[in-house]
């Protein structure tokens, strides 16, 4: 399922307009990337949790040229499937 499907599907089953749908997917997508951008963590219980994990610089290598790099200190969203979804698509 890709978004249009979600917005579709969400305004099929609530009676809202596809505006209206397309407002409140964006909304709840906006709002957890803001709270991951601000290093908070999202936990949507029976579904899934979201945090940042930081990484330290470090040297690697170009596997094209074998050239050393540094390469920079980065943040990253963490995704991990609660354990109520995961015995679902489990078939448990």
């Amino acid at each position: 399922m890709n978004k249009l499907e979600l917005i579709s599907k969400l305004g099929e089953e609530q009676g809202l307009s596809k505006a209206e749908s397309k407002n409140v997917v964006d909304l709840f997508f906006d709002r957890i990337s803001e709270a991951l951008i601000k290093g908070d963590r999202v936990e949507i219980r029976g579904l899934c949790s979201f945090k940042v994990k930081e990484y330290e610089s470090y040297t690697g290598r170009n596997p094209k040229s074998g050239e050393i790099v540094k390469v920079k200190p980065k943040r990253l969203p963490f995704f991990k499937v609660g354990t109520e979804l995961k015995h679902r698509v489990d078939g448990e």
